[in-house]
């Protein structure tokens, strides 16, 4: 997988494992894990591509590559932090501490928001490419609203103060399982493995 984000791959091995998919990391793969994976387009389809072409090239012959590019679509920031949204407070902080840094960034850009104008969601794009030139491609969105302050203490990045619609729970007040039915990585696999098992792709792959 085209990450080093642990949350991000232990969602993606809680829904792919059950269908007998062994998901690696980078390091599993025997890749630097501190190698650059080119994300510079400004679409979430271009960088989920390039990432993931990137790392296919160095990895075994007969591997498959999974790479996402997911981000936050804030309207009353005209979209944004979108691509930029794991790097919306600067590029040299990494860690939890990235994660921080951005929600109280979010939060301060949107402090004279209106709560009537607060509306944003989620988004994925994967794509999976396989050693034959397989190419799989899928898009999963989560509409929801932002809070004004964080509340829970699951999940990663944005998801304490992201309120999904319909839910009185953020994205962080969620277990697992029923983020990942809502959530947009979750919707975003959900039809990926829908075109996987169209192609005959099944649980020995």
């Amino acid at each position: 997988m085209a990450s080093s984000n642990q949350g991000k791959i232990t969602e993606v091995r809680r829904l792919l494992g059950q269908l007998g998919m062994q998901i690696l990391t980078m390091a599993d793969a025997g890749v630097d894990p501190n190698v650059e994976l080119v994300e510079d387009g400004d679409t979430f389809e271009h960088n989920a591509f390039s990432k993931t072409s990137t790392l296919l090239s160095l990895v075994p012959s007969d591997y498959w590559c999974l790479g996402d590019d997911s981000g936050l679509s804030v309207d009353a920031l005209h979209g944004a932090p979108g691509v930029r949204s794991a790097r919306w407070a600067g590029m040299n902080i990494q860690g939890p501490e990235r994660d921080r840094a951005n929600l109280k960034k979010l939060l301060d850009d949107m402090r004279h928001v209106p709560e009537k104008n607060r509306t944003a969601r989620f988004v994925c794009h994967m794509v999976l490419l396989g050693p034959e030139g397989q190419q799989i491609q899928s898009r999963g969105t989560c509409e929801g609203r932002i809070l004004f302050e964080p509340r829970g203490k699951s999940g990663f990045g944005y998801d304490p103060i992201f309120l999904p619609e319909g839910f009185e729970q953020t994205m962080a007040e969620l277990d697992l399982d029923e983020k990942n039915s809502i959530s947009h990585r979750g919707r975003a696999l959900a039809g990926l493995v829908e075109k996987m098992r169209g192609l005959g792709l099944g649980s020995s792959t």
